[in-house]
């Protein structure tokens, strides 16, 4: 059980880092599909259909026996998660990179590890308790993940790596396609984003207990995808008139369709949900500001950025936040299985001792004399 309980967790780990690795791409991907033209409507309609696609059959053929009925109260719930992590994610994302750049975009979804700690506390599903040293590792390795990703957002300092751009001695417009949305409200793209970290957090939080009443995971993610793919055909009715929209007009734009379908929505939503079910709510947005050191690495090396101390001293506060946290988890589940063994011997006292009373109690009440067959027959 020890050797299952550590490669489970290991699982949990890698399967996390692959993620950010996924959404660090998806992050440029996205943007230059906003470069090239591409519907801020469309695009995510595409999305989730190739998410749906993909997620579907694994869905319906590996969950058969442990699927509970769709009832119209799941229904509701899964249209609702469909809205805040859907919809309202993938819509002020859009939004706000639209008003942006990928690395302002990725540096603000550092909020969402504190965002989900605090509504999960507030929830009642993570527990904080000050006067253990579990509750403060996590309410310090939380604030130590945001800040250091704060610092490489907002501090430079000294170089210290500086690469040849391998792009520019390419391709001159390259950096074009991922620029900072120059001549854009970069205001009104914060907003956008702050509302996407909100509706993130709440989709991590949210969708834990729903979980616990409706264990197939995949399903789970399939219904979300199949609502948010009618909410944003919904929109589209109403906001996208043009049918030229619609149409794919290049390799690259199919490539960005593809890449966000498959491997930021089909792909990252099934692992996603595994880990939430697996590690919780907080597990899986402490891992968010993993994301911009990822981020701040692909730029230094695919596009020739350099690097600076900031980066440096970020990454070391990220990695030491990490360590708390995941630490504060593992002195809580120790804490838990600690009082588990405590209790245990203590309720099987009690339980004897009730078996003992209830026979005393049978035993007198039962008549001295049992009735014969003839008086019974009688």
């Amino acid at each position: 059980m020890g050797g299952f309980a550590i490669s489970e967790k290991l699982q949990l780990h890698l399967a996390m880092l692959a993620l950010q690795f996924g959404y660090a791409g998806f992050h440029v991907v996205s943007r230059a599909a906003l470069n090239m033209g591409i519907s801020k409507i469309v695009f995510p309609v595409y999305r989730n259909i190739l998410a749906l696609l993909l997620l579907l059959p694994f869905a319906y053929f590996l969950e058969k026996k442990e699927r509970p009925p769709l009832t119209w109260s799941y229904t509701l719930q899964f249209f609702l998660l469909a809205v805040i992590g859907i919809t309202a994610n993938q819509g002020f994302y859009l939004l706000g990179l639209d008003h942006t750049s990928p690395t302002f975009a990725s540096a603000i979804q550092n909020s969402v590890p504190a965002i989900t700690f605090l509504m999960a506390v507030i929830l009642r599903i993570e527990t904080v308790r000050f006067n253990r040293k579990d509750g403060i590792a996590k309410v310090c390795g939380t604030l130590l993940c945001v800040a250091g990703a704060s610092v490489i957002t907002l501090y430079k300092g000294p170089t210290i790596y500086s690469p040849i751009p391998p792009l520019q001695r390419t391709s001159s417009s390259s950096p074009v396609l991922l620029g900072d949305a120059k001549g854009k409200n970069w205001t009104l793209g914060c907003i956008f984003l702050i509302g996407h970290c909100l509706s993130w957090a709440a989709w991590l939080v949210l969708q834990a207990p729903i979980l616990k009443k409706y264990p197939a995971r995949l399903s789970v993610t399939s219904y979300q995808c199949f609502f948010g793919v009618i909410q944003f055909l919904i929109i589209a009715a109403f906001c996208e008139r043009d049918p030229q929209a619609w149409l794919v007009h290049s390799a690259a734009e199919l490539f960005t369709v593809f890449y966000a379908g498959v491997v930021a929505s089909g792909i990252a939503f099934a692992v996603q949900i595994w880990c939430i079910d697996r590690g919780g709510p907080v597990f899986v947005a402490v891992y968010q500001p993993v994301q911009t050191l990822v981020v701040a690495i692909m730029a230094s090396v695919a596009l020739g950025e350099e690097f600076y101390l900031g980066g440096i001293i970020g990454a070391v506060l990220i990695i030491a936040g990490l360590y708390l946290v995941l630490w504060g988890k593992n002195e809580e589940s120790k804490f838990a299985k600690a009082a588990a063994v405590i209790q245990s011997p203590a309720d099987h006292i009690n339980n004897t001792s009730t078996r003992t009373a209830s026979h005393i109690k049978s035993s007198l009440a039962q008549p001295l004399l049992a009735h014969s067959t003839d008086q019974t027959a009688a």
